[in-house]
This record gives structure tokens, sequence and C-alpha cells, in this order.
């Protein structure tokens, strides 16, 4: 299948607030996320992402978030689409999303550096409850969305990261200001050229919103055999109209999906248990560990048992973005 790659280049922090702002939460990732690895933050949803070389293809579980990155450079897959992003740029993930991801840029002295932040639907639906859903271009259609892109950063969405991760270093002041900037960036975010995107996730009836339960479904429940008519009821769809969207919002089937995540939780058990390969396959819904074997090499590039000895090897570090 073609691939297509989506990717901003331009530079769009050359104002001089913006560059002191990333100056000073580079100072911050000095204090806070000293070496490589995920940081997670006192803050809900914060962690902070840094890497000093680059990386190979690692699996993720994307939920809702935002992705800033302060230097080096990312590339996501997304079955058939690959976005890459750097400095000048931030990601949003507005569903669930089983993606590759990759740093492609990194050095000891430019290191990879990214501000990640969950984005919850309650805060998205509380926004729309008070403000009203943002307009949606002329050229939008009643069709899903895809469930991520990347836009180019902006002096308010920068000056409010940087307050956030500012409060690493006044504790006190966590529980009372953090949900505050919290919500300015959610805002920010829902007040930007495709901030329509992530709102319809909270737009009554629209197909994005129904695709989003179909797919809190599929995560709680990815373990259990679960048919194209159950998930048709409930995103009260046809069959037919639940897969067009669903493949929209997510590039996959949804057979496709839920393989993607049983493959996925698979390989996260490999490298942080002690089970055994057909363990792991019964564990997350396979009945048969021979197909599991097959589908996992198809996948990752190995059979379990040499995947795994391979991970550990390299110290590779698990953390849902």
């Amino acid at each position: 299948m073609a691939q297509t790659t989506v990717a901003f280049n331009e530079p769009t922090l050359a104002a001089s607030g913006n560059a002191s702002s990333m100056a000073e939460l580079r100072a911050l990732f000095e204090r806070h996320a000293p070496g490589d690895g995920f940081f997670p933050a006192p803050i809900a949803g914060l962690q902070l992402i840094r890497a000093s070389a680059p990386s190979e293809p690692l699996s993720v579980m994307y939920r809702p978030a935002l992705c800033v990155v302060l230097s080096g450079r990312k590339r996501v897959f997304l079955n058939d689409q690959i976005t890459e992003y750097g400095s000048n740029d931030h990601l949003v993930i507005s569903q669930d999303l089983p993606v590759f991801g990759q740093v492609i840029e990194a050095t000891p002295l430019e290191p990879y550096l990214c501000v990640h932040l969950r984005i919850e639907h309650a805060e998205i639906n509380q926004l729309v409850l008070d403000h009203g859903l943002p307009q949606e271009p002329a050229g939008a259609t009643a069709h899903a969305a895809r469930g991520l892109y990347v836009e180019p950063s902006t002096a308010a969405l920068m000056d409010a990261i940087l307050r956030l991760v500012r409060l690493l270093d006044s504790p006190a002041d966590l529980a009372a200001i953090a949900p505050l900037v919290r919500r300015e960036i959610v805002y920010r975010l829902m007040s930007s050229p495709n901030g329509w995107r992530i709102a319809r996730t909270a737009k009554a009836d629209c197909y994005d919103q129904r695709i989003a339960r179909v797919l809190a479904v599929l995560r709680a429940r990815f373990r259990e055999p679960i048919g194209v008519p159950e998930l048709a009821d409930i995103a009260h769809l046809s069959p037919s109209a639940l897969h067009l969207h669903f493949k929209t919002v997510t590039s996959f089937t949804p057979l496709q999906y839920v393989k993607q995540l049983r493959l996925q939780e698979a390989r996260r058990l490999l490298v942080t248990t002690d089970m055994d390969a057909a363990a792991v396959a019964f564990t997350i819904g396979y009945e048969s560990p021979s197909q599991f074997s097959r589908e996992y090499a198809r996948m990752f590039g190995e059979p379990p048992v040499r995947d795994r000895a391979r991970l550990l090897g390299t110290a590779v570090v698990y953390a849902l973005e």
C-alpha cells in the first residue's frame, strides 16, 4: 500500500518571545529530565521525553494528547501515513491510535526533547459546553477526520506550555494552577486552524464522536472476541458506515485495529514480565500460540522470543506516549 508523508518544515518560532520560551523549557528539561527516557511529572497527564540518539520504530498506543518537540525530530507511522514533525511543530492525537514512533534526529548536544500532555475528553467536552464548537473550515465535510495531525506551534501555545512545565519548580502551586493552565492549552488547540478536528470528539452524534465510543470499547475489550455488528450498534451506524469512518479516523479496519492492540500489548508484556510467548498469546486473546507467533513476526520482524531478547539487549524502555 502506498504511504503518505505529512511534514511541516517551515520555521514558525522566529519571534523573540518564542525563542525565549524554548530556551527556558530546555533549561527545565535539564533539571527535570536530565537523562534519556520518559519522565512522568507530578502534573496529571504530563511527561517529559528525552533521547540523545535516533531510535528504532517503537510501538506505542497513543491516547488523545499533545506532543510539543523542543529539539530533534520525530517520525510517526500510522499504517499508510508517515508524519514527521520537529522543533517548530506540535503533534495532536485526537483519538486512540496504535502507531510506531521513531526519533530520527537527536544527538547528545542536540537531544530530542518532547513535552507530552495527555488530553482528556472531559476537558474538551467542558470547553465545548462553555464556549461552543470552533468553526469548521469551508472545505470540511461531515465525514470523520483522521485522528492525528501536525500544526506549527504558536507563541500563545508555547507560553502556556512553558507555564505548565515551570510549575515543576513550584510544587506548592501545582494543585491550584496546573488545571487552569491545562484548560488554556486545550483551548489553544481548539482555537487553532485544525482545532475543529479535536473538538468533534465532543460533538454529539457526529461520526468522530461515534468512532471515539467504539475505540474506547475496543481498548477496554481487545482481549475479547467482538464482532462488527456489535461495534456498529455501539456507534449507531450501519456496518458499512462504521467501516468507512473507522478507517478514516484510524487508517485501520476494526479487525486490523484489534490486532494492533493485541500485538502491541504482547510486546509490552514480553519486555516487562517473565511470561513466555504462549502465556502472552493466551493472555491477549489468541487461541493458537503458533498463529500469534506468525502474526507477531509479521508485525515486528522477528518471532516473540528473538524480539524480546533483542529489545532487552538494547534496553528499550516502553511507555505509553
